[in-house]
Formats: structure tokens, sequence, C-alpha cells
């Protein structure tokens, strides 16, 4: 698939490493873990949505707009790259929090993502959980054009068909390094949640006939809801792309046992998890997405779910900067 043909504004540095944990490995004692670093795609401290936001700015771009509107959780990785973005772009932003969380702490509600995109000048709005940001979203588009804007909206997390792309490419470019380096890949994981992620790997694997099992580890809903979200979406983008039908209803898999009590909640597995990660590798993960796909990741391993595999490879979605606004919860003598 030539995606050279989709509006995009080159964000990320692009490819992000591609490493062997050897000191996890022998820990787990399981098959050899590799991590793709999409912590490392520069960004705003990095993370997968970026991305995301080179296809859905690009398309922002191509539509002259100057102003971008989107939305998440208090602590999103997503908004913060979205800020960072449209500062380098030169456009306005706009940020719709959603407060999922229940009495949270001060550094949850300041620090963190939040001090970052304070730092990049968004303009933030507080919304109760359950708001419907469809409708909140168009309102503020509406205002900007009333004052002469033009705005463009990006869904909660870019996880859209044109935010997918950003996750087909890099099935396309994990799948590149791994034929180079003569590395046969069994299985790639990764944290799932608002889906664009796993949709996109899975339309991008499917296209190139990788025949590599993706699994996605839950952070915010069922199996049922999860997996039907990615569903819709893959299957949305593999229409979008012009590779309608690729996508088979079981070919998405999510494991959402990891969630615990909901999203951005710790878990002790997720404490474990990235406290893991840092003293044997010397990564960051975050508290929300990356913490819990790894807790479910290491937890699967040590259960021989990966017996049949000799290399697996978890796609590090970045967020470390939740850390600082997660620090009174996480047990550092784990």
């Amino acid at each position: 698939m030539h995606l050279s043909r989709f509006p995009r504004s080159r964000l990320a540095h692009l490819p992000t490493p591609l490493e062997f944990l050897p000191r996890l490995t022998e820990s787990l004692g399981g098959p050899n873990i590799y991590i793709k670093r999409d912590d490392c795609t520069g960004l705003a401290t990095g993370g997968n949505k970026t991305r995301k936001l080179e296809f859905a700015m690009g398309e922002a771009q191509s539509l002259s707009a100057d102003t971008i509107i989107s939305v998440g959780a208090v602590q999103s990785n997503h908004v913060r790259q979205t800020a960072a973005a449209a500062c380098k772009l030169g456009m306005k932003c706009e940020l719709l929090f959603e407060n999922r969380i229940a009495d949270a702490s001060s550094d949850y509600k300041t620090s963190g993502n939040v001090f970052l995109d304070r730092i990049y000048g968004a303009n933030i709005r507080e919304y109760d959980k359950g708001t419907d940001f469809s409708s909140a979203m168009e309102s503020i588009a509406d205002d900007v054009r009333a004052n002469g804007g033009r705005p463009y909206i990006i869904p909660g997390g870019a996880s859209n068909t044109v935010g997918a792309l950003g996750y087909v490419n890099c099935a396309y470019e994990l799948v590149s390094q791994a034929n180079d380096a003569g590395l046969v890949l069994d299985h790639i994981v990764h944290a799932t949640g608002s889906a664009g992620t796993q949709a996109g790997l899975l339309v991008g694997l499917k296209a190139i006939h990788a025949k590599i099992p993706l699994l996605g580890i839950g952070v915010a809903v069922d199996r049922p809801m999860q997996e039907q979200r990615v569903y819709d979406l893959a299957c949305d983008t593999a229409d979008y792309i012009g590779a309608s039908g690729i996508i088979k209803r079981d070919d998405v898999v999510a494991n959402c046992d990891y969630v615990g009590d909901g999203y951005g909640v710790r878990t002790d597995a997720m404490n474990d998890a990235v406290l893991g990660l840092a003293r044997l590798e010397g990564i960051l993960a975050d508290p929300v997405y990356s913490g819990k796909g790894l807790a479910g990741m290491f937890d699967l391993v040590q259960k021989g779910f990966f017996a049949d595999a000799k290399n697996i490879v978890f796609v590090h979605t970045g967020g470390s900067a939740a850390l600082f606004a997660y620090r009174d919860q996480l047990n550092l003598d784990g």
C-alpha cells in the first residue's frame, strides 16, 4: 500500500528502534523479548500518538485548518502530543479533558501530561465523565468558525481511519526491520485502548501478508467491547486504504484481564511491570497504557502463553510523562 497518497505532516523520529531485552528475557524465562521503541517518536517526550498525528495533522493542513480540537482523559498522552504538534505547525489547540478518575490527587490534576499541555499553551476545558464529546467538540468548532477560524477535530487517541494510518505504516516499518535483521517474529503484543494502534497494526500486517499474530492487552473496557471497537475501526481502515475484506473477526484478539478497576486506575501488576522494565532494562513505561500492557505480557509469558514462540515484540506506546502524576500511587519499594 502506497501511503504517500495520504496527506502527512512529518512529526516523528522514524524508524523507531527495535531492541532486544536480554535481562528481561532472562528474568521472565520465556521467549526472546524485543521492544519496538515508539516511546522514542520524539514529539513532546514521544509516544504512539505521534504516528497517528502525522496523518491527522497532515489532513488538517490540507484543509487549511488553523485550530485543532481534541479530547482525552486528564492525563492523556494523546492530548499532550496533539498540543505539541499544534505548536510545531503554528496552530491553536483546544483540549477537552474528561475527568475519569474519582478523587484524583493534586499531582494527577496538575503534573505529568497536564503540566506539559500548559507549557505548550493549549486552551484546556474540563468536563464530567461521560460527556458527549462529539457534541462538545462540534460546539467548540462552531465557536471557532464564528470567530473566523478553521477548526479540525481529532477524536480521542486520534483513533479513526486517518490516525490509524500511522500504525499501518508502523506495521510495514517493524516487519522491514525484522527482515533486515533476519529476525522471525512470532508474536506482537501492545496495549490497546482507543483502538487506533491495534486496528492500524492489524491492517498493515494483513495487507503485507506478514502472518504475525497480534495481541492487544486492554486497558479500559471488557474484551467483547474492545474487540468490537478494534474490528470496526480495522475494517473501516482497510476500506480507506483500498484493501476491503482483508480483516476477519477472528484476527482481532484482545486480552482484557489486566484492566483492574478501570482506565487509569493503578494495579499491583502494573506497578511491578513498570519497575521491572525500568530496573532490568532502564526503560520507562507509563501507568495507564504501556504499564498494563507489560503486566499482561509478563503474566502471559510466565503462564506459557508464548511457549511455542521464539521471538516476541512488545510495542512500547510511550507515556512516561504520566509517571509524575502517579508518584503517590507507585510502590517504589516493589
